[in-house]
C-alpha cells in the first residue's frame, strides 16, 4: 500500500513538556485499515503555514494497542510548522495526514521473550515510547530499558507517562534519565550519553550480552556512539536499529562526478518515464545534479516525499539496471544500499545505463531514459 494523503481532524492536542505538544487524530471508520502502524513509525503531516506549503514527519508516540493516532511534536527554534502546532494548533482543525510510513520497528511476537535496550535523546524519545508501550502490551515476556538523555529535568517529555509505565510493568521496565544540565551525585546520570556512560550502564544495570534489541534515536553523535559501541560487544546489524531526528550539521554531499561535470557542460538530458499509481508520465530530466524526486516535481507531479534530506524514505526507489547516484544517505541501511535502494531525494541520473524503481526504474545511457515506478516505502524493512 503506498502513502496517501487523508483529510483527518484534530482529536486532542494535549501538552507534553514546556516546548512540546502530542496530537491525536481522529480515524474514520473507512480509513482505518490505511492508518494502522507498527511501531516506531511516522506520520507526514501537511498544511499551509502562511501562504507556504509545508510538510513535516513526526513519530508516532501511541502504541499500537492503544486505539489511537498520537504524534509528539516538539517547538524548535524558527520552526515554521512546530511553532504554529505549540501555538496554535487546536482540537477540531482538519489537515492532511499521510497513511504511516517508516521501517524503525521490528516483529513483535506475543510468543517471544526478549531484552529490548531503548536510547534516546530529547525529541528522540517520541518512537521509543512507541515501541517500549508496543513491546510491553504484546509481549508479556519481555523486558524494556529505556535511557533517555535531556538538558533539564522540566524538559523530560512523557516523564509522567514513564512513571506509571514503571508502575504497571514493574519488573518488566526500567527507565534512566541522564540530564546534561542538572548536576547529580551518581556521574552516571550527569551529562551526555556518550561511550562511557553506556559503558557504565551496562556494568551497572544490563546485560549486554543477553540483549536481543537495541533502538536508539537522537541526533548523529549519539547514534555514531551507540552503535560503535555494540558493534565493539559484538551485536549484529539486525540487532541494531537507529532513527535521526534532526538534519545532521556535518552532512556532506557526494562529490561532482566528472561524467556529471561534463553532463553540465554539454546540457545533457535523459528521457523519464515515470508510472505512478497506474499513470504514465513522460518528461526530460537535466543531467546536472538534479534529483529524481525535483525533476519529477516540476514536470507537474504529485508524488510521494516528506523531509527531502536523505532521512525518512518516504521516497525511496529500487535501481533495477544501471546505477543512480546519491548526496547524501541517513536513512537506508549498507544492506538496502546493496540491494539497489536509492532516496529520490538525493539520486540524480548519472551517464551510466540506468533502471530506478520505485518499484522505480530508470533506464539509460547517453541518450538516457529513465524509467520509475512508484512502490511502499515500508516494503523493505532494516532487519
Amino acid at each position: 500500500m503506498r502513502p496517501k494523503f487523508h483529510s483527518l481532524k484534530v482529536k486532542d492536542v494535549r501538552r507534553e513538556s514546556r516546548d512540546c505538544v502530542s496530537v491525536a487524530f481522529e480515524v474514520p471508520a473507512e480509513l482505518t485499515e490505511q492508518y494502522k502502524f507498527k511501531q516506531g513509525q511516522y506520520l507526514t503531516l501537511r498544511e499551509t503555514i502562511g501562504g507556504e506549503d509545508l510538510r513535516r514527519s513526526y513519530s508516532i508516540c501511541s502504541g499500537i494497542h492503544d486505539n489511537e493516532l498520537r504524534v509528539a511534536i516538539k517547538e524548535v527554534k524558527n520552526g515554521k510548522f512546530s511553532g504554529w502546532v505549540n501555538r496554535e494548533l487546536k482540537a477540531g482543525h482538519v489537515m492532511q495526514v499521510m497513511t504511516p510510513t517508516g521501517h524503525f520497528t521490528s516483529e513483535l511476537n506475543p510468543a517471544q521473550s526478549k531484552n529490548y535496550l531503548l536510547i534516546a535523546a530529547g525529541s528522540g524519545i517520541t518512537p521509543i515510547m512507541s515501541i517500549a508501550r508496543s513491546v510491553l502490551q504484546t509481549e508479556p515476556g519481555s523486558e524494556v530499558t529505556i535511557i533517555f538523555g535531556n538538558r533539564l529535568f522540566h524538559s523530560i517529555i512523557f516523564r509522567d507517562q514513564l512513571e506509571d509505565m514503571k508502575d504497571q510493568y514493574l519488573g518488566r521496565f526500567r527507565v534512566f534519565h541522564v540530564l546534561s544540565g542538572e548536576p547529580n551525585e551518581v556521574e552516571l546520570f550527569s551529562g551526555r550519553i556518550d561511550h562511557y556512560k553506556i559503558e557504565g550502564f551496562c556494568k551497572s544495570f544490563i546485560q549486554i550480552d543477553k540483549t536481543d534489541e537495541v533502538f536508539v534515536c537522537g541526533p548523529e553523535p549519539l547514534i555514531r556512539t551507540v552503535v560503535d559501541f555494540m558493534k565493539e560487544k559484538k551485536l549484529s546489524d539486525q540487532q541494531i536499529h537507529f532513527e535521526l531526528f534532526a538534519t545532521p550539521g556535518d552532512g556532506q554531499a557526494a562529490p561532482t562526478s566528472p561524467s556529471k561535470e561534463k553532463s553540465e557542460e554539454q546540457g545533457s538530458k535523459c528521457s523519464v518515464t515515470v508510472v505512478y499509481d497506474g499513470q504514465e508520465t513522460n518528461f526530460f530530466m537535466p543531467m546536472n545534479g538534479s534529483s529524481i524526486l525535483d525533476a519529477a516535481q516540476k514536470s507537474g507531479m504529485d508524488i510521494p516525499f516528506s523531509c527531502k534530506g536523505g532521512m525518512c524514505c518516504t521516497c525511496r526507489a529500487h535501481v533495477s539496471e544501471g546505477h543512480a547516484n546519491m548526496k547524501v544517505n541517513y536513512a537506508l541501511e549498507p544492506g538496502e544500499v546493496e540491494m539497489g535502494y536509492v532516496l529520490t531525494c538525493q539520486a540524480d541520473a548519472n551517464y551510466r545505463k540506468n533502471h530506478c524503481g520505485f518499484r522505480q526504474t530508470l533506464i539509460d545511457p547517453r541518450s538516457l531514459k529513465l524509467s520509475i515506478i512508484f512502490c511502499d516505502p515500508v516494503g523493505v524493512m532494516k532487519d
